[in-house]
């Protein structure tokens, strides 16, 4: 996997750089690790985060760089802490001797030879835990096959039902075919359920989708592609965390917060369609978003 380095095809975008010759694409990661920071992290489902936290570490850069990215201060630059495999294991093992629950490694395809070469090295010294891939759905189903027995839980995004709105809200205009077969090969490799031991998350698989103001029909076209491809019993959390970030403060949909009633007009569809496992929120006017510029972007008191 370390040789698609020299010929990115990482993601669906295919720049076909040789990073290891310090080339960029479309993300602007070098042919090294780039870190932001790794934290417990009690904010995530809770199965996955329990009372001990979910062991994050947050990689620079995306392949989408969606225009109202909640991560939007490490997601749209890729600078950030330059690390080897090696270190990227010790930092795994840190998080476990912690307490964490997992390791969960958010935007990890533009880098994940490299995580996965960490990870590997972690487990020879000791990592027990499982391992998360936290990704923002637009994946190359070959890519992901590639994860097959690396991977305990899959934790993608399903952000888009059309390729007009991912094409208005994040230039691409395939979202929608690669983010099925994705999960598709995701099922196939961990099961469509996510699988519990005392209330925490052991392996399987948990789709998130964030309601966004303005865009219920995406939602509710993005919940109609899930249930058509997976049964009921896929987990499903809805999210209602949504915070305009500056980039989009202005924006005519996009700069508010997502009201109950469109929140509730998604979980509707949900329950209509059958779903049985599904992670909900409140929708209040908290502003959740992370600032990373911060020791602990997740403390918002």
């Amino acid at each position: 996997m370390m040789d698609i380095l020299k010929h990115c095809v990482l993601c669906p975008r295919r720049c076909g750089v040789d990073r290891t010759a310090g080339e960029t694409g479309f993300c602007g990661l070098p042919g090294h690790i780039v870190v932001d920071c790794a934290l417990p992290h009690l904010g995530e489902e809770p199965p996955l985060s329990g009372r001990h936290g979910s062991g994050t570490i947050f990689f620079s850069s995306c392949n989408l760089r969606c225009i109202f990215c909640q991560n939007h201060q490490i997601s749209h630059r890729a600078k950030g802490k330059s690390m080897t495999p090696a270190g990227l294991a010790r930092m795994m093992l840190a998080l476990q001797d912690e307490g964490c629950h997992n390791i969960n490694v958010v935007t990890p395809t533009p880098q994940a030879p490299l995580i996965i070469e960490g990870l590997r090295l972690a487990r020879i010294k000791g990592l027990a835990i499982p391992f998360v891939y936290n990704c923002g759905g637009y994946e190359d189903p070959e890519i992901i096959r590639c994860l097959d027995g690396d991977v305990d839980i899959y934790l993608p995004d399903f952000k888009y039902g059309s390729d007009e709105i991912a094409r208005l809200l994040s230039d691409v205009g395939d979202y929608v075919a690669f983010a099925v077969a994705a999960l598709k090969e995701m099922a196939r490799q961990v099961g469509e359920g996510l699988y519990l031991d005392d209330g925490i998350a052991t392996g399987g698989l948990l789709i998130r989708h964030l309601v966004l103001p303005g865009f219920v029909e995406n939602s509710i076209a993005a919940l109609d592609l899930i249930r058509s491809h997976l049964s009921p019993e896929v987990a499903l959390s809805i999210m209602s965390q949504y915070t305009p970030v500056p980039a989009v403060k202005h924006h005519p949909l996009l700069g508010r917060r997502v009201t109950r009633r469109e929140y509730q007009a998604v979980v509707d569809h949900a329950l209509a369609l059958g779903f049985e496992n599904l992670y909900l929120q409140e929708v209040d006017e908290r502003h959740l978003s992370p600032d990373f510029r911060q020791d602990q972007p997740f403390r918002w008191d």
